[in-house]
């Protein structure tokens, strides 16, 4: 079976790129990127372009587009985000049967974790994007919840034969436990959800200049605040306890926060470690991801994270995260 990105060649990279009149020279690097592909375009006359070109069947035009008009929404409002290019009036191109966009291209570093003046600074940033996020919803995008990121997630698990059949029935059993937790507790706390980054790890929210901006909106989609935040937290409980604090401090300087979100937390730790499992076993016939993860199908991959589960089913139990 031929993979979704077997065509895609530097050079067809380049006629894509040139294709909308820029005039490249020549050089083309490959970006880290597993979802999609991503490549620094050298330009004449002018700086690098980043070209990313979607995963095929993964979005709709429709979704695709509606991930742009946010990015530029939020520009709009002077909310630092990389947005797509326009030419002609469209931020979506097609070439040789694939759908790409271009950026400019905005490096930086990324957060130090439990840096304090940091997360306040980070927390102005998400507030300021979920101000703009909460004005209207998303219409062709997915929401994030435990239907789509947890059952969802375990039945592509289950029907791939990724699992050893020596840890299936140890892998099953904890996730259908955490599943019926994650039900109740979704279902308990109610909360509105708004347009998300959805992917808000610290590598989405980079440093320059001594300011923060944000990239990479491929998995924006509608979901409890809390989802943007949590990610930025690291460290024993003491220490997230303060960093919350400071992230807070700094978001509802633009946003108000419902601090019954913070229940969420681990429920949607526990919904990224599903998801992600099964995004490794979704994408197992691109060959850039067995060369990438060897690891995973192995029993040690597959026995840590039935740990990692337990633990999670503990963390359920714990008291959460409270604003003082």
């Amino acid at each position: 079976m031929s993979h979704p990105f077997a065509a895609l060649t530097p050079d067809l990279v380049l006629d894509a790129v040139e294709s909308l009149g820029f005039l490249s020279d020549a050089r083309v690097l490959a970006l880290n990127s597993y979802e999609n592909r991503v490549y620094q375009v050298g330009i004449e006359d002018g700086q690098p372009l980043i070209a990313k070109f979607y995963r095929p069947q993964r979005w709709s035009d429709a979704a695709i587009l509606e991930e742009h008009s946010f990015s530029a929404e939020l520009a709009e409002r002077d909310v630092p985000v990389v947005a797509p290019l326009q030419h002609n009036g469209q931020t979506l191109f097609g070439h040789a049967g694939f759908r790409f966009a271009l950026f400019p291209r905005r490096g930086g570093r990324a957060p130090e974790p439990g840096n304090l003046d940091q997360l306040y600074r980070l927390g102005q940033l998400l507030g300021r994007m979920h101000a703009v996020g909460a004005i209207r919803p998303f219409a062709h995008r997915e929401a994030l919840g435990v239907s789509n990121f947890g059952h969802a997630s375990l039945a592509t698990l289950l029907e791939g034969n990724f699992l050893p059949r020596s840890l299936l029935p140890a892998y099953e059993s904890v996730a259908r436990d955490l599943l019926k937790r994650l039900d109740e507790l979704f279902g308990r706390v109610s909360c509105t959800p708004i347009r998300l980054h959805g992917d808000c790890h610290p590598g989405n929210l980079l440093c320059r200049d001594d300011s923060f901006h944000m990239v990479d909106l491929d998995d924006c989609r509608m979901g409890p605040a809390v989802q943007d935040l949590w990610m930025m937290l690291a460290g024993e409980r003491h220490e997230r306890l303060s960093q919350l604090a400071e992230l807070i401090d700094g978001y509802q300087e633009f946003h108000d926060f419902d601090s019954r979100e913070l229940l969420l937390i681990e429920g949607l730790r526990s919904l990224r470690l599903l998801h992600y499992s099964a995004w490794l076993a979704r994408r197992w016939d691109d060959p850039a991801f067995p060369m990438s993860f060897p690891w995973f199908g192995t029993e040690r991959y597959w026995g840590e994270q039935i740990l990692i589960l337990r633990e999670q089913l503990s963390a359920l139990d714990e008291e959460p995260l409270r604003l003082f």
